[in-house]
């Protein structure tokens, strides 16, 4: 991914040259994208991706729902360029200060983003405040020693040294409390690969906003 203000003294490394490269590191992006993207109700006409990056999923949102109004959003410039050079609609905006009004929006797309923030309850309460009610939050977080051991493993080693900018190691059981917390109903959790968290490389879980 492009440096951010997190990890300025790196070389990037770009989500689409990565996803280019193939093999099991996309097979497992595909299938990260596949769970979370299976939690998209028919009802959901208004989709917004919460910090899209270079818009990989973003891209797949769009094949998939091409009637449904779908936009993302991400902090940095050089994101949003990239995005709508891939045919893609996304505007600069902040997950503290979401560019909607209050209820308008039906699904939430809140994709390895949290473990970035220093303030991961205000862009819950963000989230919640344009979601409809009974709206639906897709979070999907990383699980960092593992992602470390397995680059070791199928050496790369220039990734496994890449300091991401994570602020927290969240946890299901942590997202779990925060988002019941905040008014939000858990309706899916999932780990993949594999069902345990020690040896998973994400965590994919739904909430359903309380009206």
């Amino acid at each position: 991914m492009p440096v951010t203000e997190l990890n300025q003294q790196q070389e990037a490394i770009y989500q689409r040259d990565k996803y280019a490269k193939g093999g099991i590191g996309r097979r497992h992006w595909d299938k990260r994208d596949q769970a979370a993207l299976n939690l998209v109700r028919p009802t959901d006409r208004t989709i917004v991706d919460a910090g899209c990056g270079e818009g990989i999923t973003l891209e797949k949102i769009h094949r998939l729902f091409p009637e449904r109004k779908v936009i993302g959003i991400d902090t940095l410039p050089e994101n949003i360029d990239i995005c709508k050079r891939h045919g893609c609609r996304a505007v600069q905006g902040d997950v503290y200060n979401l560019p909607f009004l209050s209820r308008s929006v039906n699904f939430v797309l809140f994709m390895e983003v949290i473990e970035h923030l220093e303030h991961p309850e205000t862009a819950i309460q963000e989230i919640r405040r344009i979601l409809v009610p009974d709206g639906r939050l897709v979070i999907v977080f990383p699980n960092d020693r593992v992602f470390k051991i397995a680059r070791i493993l199928t050496l790369r080693f220039r990734e496994a040294a890449y300091d991401p900018g994570h602020v927290r190691q969240w946890t299901p059981h942590d997202t779990r409390d925060l988002l019941k917390r905040n008014g939000f109903n858990i309706v899916f959790s999932r780990n993949i690969p594999f069902y345990l968290w020690p040896v998973s490389l994400h965590c994919v879980m739904a909430a359903d906003k309380n009206n």
